[in-house]
């Protein structure tokens, strides 16, 4: 039996031939899909669709629900956790030629990228993401879509922390001031916070971390744990985390506002893809079109307060467009290559 890439896989490999080395036959996208009676039908049928997903769990499941309503009779089953747990556990489940996942949307573009040199990925294009998507927001082999875009930048407690005294970057959080009152999620968990990580070691150097853990810094998982921590006061600043958070945070009254830094604000895509070995191939076709539908990003944007690559889509008043922040450049091939590095680095500086 040939034995499957992993990420561990791929980063010896490239070490020693090159990633030219693996290097495949780019074959032409599939044609654009409808989604017809037929599809609706079959994945009736099925019944159910098994989504692994990075979301956070109260939006995701609304999310399921909706679709659950648009198309009576198929269940989401929503499998919740960080991209990094989501990445190993996938590799974990083929490892032992278990296949459970239909859908996946991870928060770390170098994954998809390993799922399609394992082969894992089925080709599936869905209509509007060709009509209303930039070609940079999916596969040329249509092997996965960019679902959402997801932005990591500062945020503070505002009963905590004036505006004027709100630090304006990230060489701001070296202040003295701050020591004891920041928060910061770990690469290891989130995919969301590894291209956080990987982008500002790469732009201000790791010696940015290293002075970064002399001050006092809570440690938490997820991306989504820092916006809470900050919320309920227990650290005036967070560091990194899920902006779309803040957002709903401070819309919902909560005393929380953002900064984006002028350093750049990390930047991660978040794609999905369907699985050729899915146990519901036809439900998983219909959820990954229904997804990157007009309705379906419209839900990315007014409930989960994320950013949508779907042209058509409309912003809600009050949130600052994305062509209007300056943020750090995603290299998915670069976290591909140093994901275990930095996760590594990372551990060794905050003895965490």
């Amino acid at each position: 039996m040939t034995k499957q890439l992993t990420k561990r896989d791929v980063l010896r490999g490239a070490g020693a031939l090159g990633l030219s080395a693996f290097a495949v036959r780019v074959a032409a996208a599939p044609a654009a899909e409808v989604v017809t009676p037929a599809l609706i039908e079959a994945a009736k049928k099925e019944g159910k669709v098994s989504f692994y997903t990075a979301m956070d769990l109260q939006f995701a499941e609304r999310f399921g629900k909706a679709f659950e309503t648009k198309y009576p009779g198929i269940a989401v089953r929503v499998e919740r956790s960080g991209a990094e747990r989501v990445f190993t556990r996938i590799d974990q489940e083929y490892s032992s030629n278990i296949h459970t996942v239909d859908v996946v949307n991870t928060a770390d573009q170098s994954h998809c990228i390993i799922w399609k040199r394992n082969g894992w990925l089925a080709p599936y294009l869905p209509e509007e993401v060709v009509k209303h998507y930039d070609k940079r927001y999916y596969d040329a082999e249509a092997l996965h879509v960019t679902t959402r875009i997801l932005i990591s930048p500062i945020a503070y407690n505002t009963n905590l922390v004036k505006k004027e005294d709100a630090p304006k970057g990230f060489k701001d959080l070296l202040d003295p001031k701050w020591k004891g009152k920041l928060v910061k999620a770990h690469p290891a968990y989130s995919g969301t916070i590894m291209n956080a990580t990987f982008e500002i070691a790469r732009d201000l150097g790791w010696d940015y971390f290293v002075k970064l853990a002399a001050q006092n810094v809570m440690q938490v998982q997820s991306a989504t744990d820092t916006p809470k921590r900050i919320a309920l006061g227990e650290r005036a600043v967070m560091v990194d985390g899920a902006g779309y958070l803040v957002i709903r945070n401070k819309e919902a009254g909560q005393p929380v506002d953002i900064v984006y830094p002028e350093e750049g604000t990390p930047l991660a895509g978040g794609p999905s893809a369907v699985f050729k070995a899915a146990p519901n191939p036809n439900a998983a076709r219909l959820f990954q079109n229904w997804m990157h539908s007009r309705e379906g990003q419209q839900l990315i944007v007014d409930d989960a307060r994320q950013y949508s690559p779907h042209s058509q889509t409309v912003e809600k008043p009050g949130v600052r467009k994305l062509a209007d922040i300056k943020l750090m450049k995603e290299d998915p091939e670069g976290v591909l290559a140093q994901a275990d590095a930095v996760k590594k680095r990372y551990a060794e500086i905050f003895k965490v």
